[in-house]
């Protein structure tokens, strides 16, 4: 992989829900919102597919974690709206500590390897 270039979600498992918590916290938004917004966020360098992005929105709502409610997309289409729940928050919580535990002792690693 060279610089620059897109890394997909796939690479970097079990963050996904973490991502798609963390974005639907500023409010509700459609499937394809949800993947751009991820992308504008991180400068275009994570692309979340449809066929990652969709099971990901499953998962949380069987959890109870987001809610979905059908509306009209700005395009004039309908479209599937997430929103974040008390639960989700707390799991989003939840996820964001463990992962900066993750990312602190990678980093430790990385200065003793």
């Amino acid at each position: 992989m060279e610089r620059g270039d897109p890394v997909t979600l796939d690479l970097l498992r079990g963050t996904l829900d973490m991502l798609v918590l963390k974005t639907l916290s500023r409010g509700p938004l459609h499937g394809y919102g949800i993947a751009q917004r991820i992308k504008q966020n991180s400068s275009d360098v994570l692309q979340v597919g449809e066929g990652s992005l969709y099971p990901a929105l499953q998962r949380l709502l069987l959890q109870g974690w987001v809610t979905a409610e059908w509306g009209t997309s700005e395009t004039n289409r309908r479209a599937r709206f997430y929103g974040l729940t008390k639960d989700g928050r707390r799991q989003l919580a939840r996820e964001t500590d463990e992962f900066r535990r993750m990312v602190a002792a990678i980093g430790q690693v990385m200065e003793l390897a």
